[in-house]
């Protein structure tokens, strides 16, 4: 690990420590005729949203103050976040002729958002994140974007660079996931990023929620998410059951992206949800005019249980290579031991991270969450021969506090491609810092 990247890590683990120090200072004496403040509750649903909410760095909990200002025309915060990982592998014989791989620490991700309002008549606000990039060593834009709350239209209007706003999965913040990577599928066809504009909107009566975007690169040209000239993607979203005292939830949605192919080249890869690993799945570039991505998204919560899948198709426009037709998804459960639930965004229509009811640096045993992942994906088709990758994972994460959050994860993958079929196991952990 170079200097910089030391220098990194380090400055958001002194910002963690500091939080877990100030959270075991004993609280100061109370008059025990007091009435004494509610125990701390998570509501299961929240219906709010701002820029730079699908980026790390805000936890729930404020404790400490010194990162925002809030005056009388505006309102600003600072936050930040890091990932450090280790993987190991176990390979059978053909495993290891596809690939060599070897047991790695790494600096998974390290980024800094500033973000906040405007303070005028109608909802204004801005997020600005850098994320520090490995393979380029620099900070690169995140999302930055403006977003302005529109309720004639029933929503909001966001500008900039932002999550084009398809699958659940890939609209979440990736430090609230449930796994520490995405399913390959959402990886290999749906960028993580785009500059553009979409419209977000919600009507609580008809339990309905959508986003439509327009995106293009004429600033992005050259980053490694721009794999498209132009895109327009959509999704809607129905919540026939909501229920606040039970914590049931039920949401059925739908996805839809149209895209034209960045300099008549596409290429789809994946690896093995895995960030040390080399592309386990990779058609290799090919000549490409445009792609059609459909897929639907079902997720269920009773209460500390959370189901979900999701399954996509992409339908590409290449006609010297038989217009190749890819597809994948996921299933899981998750169930928070601890009995947290985990928060529904209305407006955003996906799942915030856990914040513990009892933290660790507060006495309590923070919040347990076991998860059962499996996942597919397909890039096999005509000429193309991408590879088949199956992945199951099991996953044990510790949410130590709304700042600390420990993850260990078992993986078994199965791999068809290069003419034979190799099983992978996969042994990884993760410390997640937040400020």
């Amino acid at each position: 690990m170079d200097r910089t990247t030391t220098r990194i890590l380090l400055i958001v683990i002194m910002f963690a420590v500091s939080f877990a120090a100030h959270a075991q200072q004993p609280p100061p004496p109370q008059n025990p005729n007091a009435q004494q403040p509610p125990a701390y509750q998570n509501p299961t649903f929240d219906d709010t949203i701002s820029a730079g909410d699908d980026e790390a760095g805000n936890p729930k909990r404020k404790l400490v103050s010194w990162n925002e200002y809030d005056g009388k025309h505006f309102t600003l915060r600072f936050g930040g976040a890091a990932l450090y990982e280790y993987a190991a592998y176990a390979q059978d014989d053909v495993s290891k002729q596809q690939f060599e791989l070897h047991p790695m620490p790494k600096l998974r991700d390290a980024r800094f958002i500033l973000a906040g309002s405007i303070k005028t008549d109608r909802a204004v606000t801005w997020s600005l994140g850098l994320m520090w990039d490995q393979p380029t060593q620099k900070f690169l834009f995140r999302q930055t974007q403006i977003m302005i709350a529109v309720p004639e239209i029933w929503g909001d209007i966001v500008i900039g660079r932002t999550k084009e706003g398809i699958s659940l999965g890939k609209v979440m913040i990736g430090y609230a996931g449930w796994t520490m990577e995405r399913a390959p599928i959402s990886d290999a066809t749906i960028p993580i990023l785009a500059d553009g504009i979409k419209w977000i909107g919600y009507l609580p009566k008809q339990k309905l929620l959508w986003n439509l975007g327009s995106y293009w690169d004429a600033f992005s040209e050259g980053q490694t998410f721009s794999t498209y000239d132009h895109q327009i993607v959509g999704r809607l979203a129905w919540l026939p059951v909501m229920s606040q005292e039970t914590g049931q939830l039920l949401h059925i949605g739908i996805n839809l992206r149209d895209g034209k192919v960045n300099d008549g080249a596409l290429q789809n890869r994946s690896r093995p949800e895995v960030f040390e690993a080399p592309f386990f799945v990779d058609t290799g570039k090919f000549p490409a005019i445009s792609t059609r991505t459909a897929g639907p998204e079902i997720y269920y919560r009773p209460g500390s249980w959370l189901f979900g899948a999701e399954y996509y198709i992409q339908d590409v426009n290449a006609p010297e290579r038989d217009d190749p037709f890819f597809h994948g998804g996921h299933v899981f459960a998750s169930w928070l031991a601890t009995g947290e639930t985990r928060v529904y965004r209305t407006r955003g229509g996906d799942f915030e991270q856990i914040s513990p009811a009892r933290p660790v640096f507060q006495g309590g045993p923070g919040a347990w969450e076991f998860v059962a992942w499996l996942s597919y994906i397909n890039l096999d088709s005509g000429p193309l021969r991408g590879g088949r990758f199956w992945r199951f994972t099991p996953v044990v994460n510790w949410h130590m506090s709304d700042n600390v959050r420990l993850e260990f994860q078992y993986g078994h993958g199965t791999l068809d491609r290069f003419d034979s079929v190799g099983n992978t196991q996969f042994f990884q952990t993760r410390i997640q810092l937040q400020f």
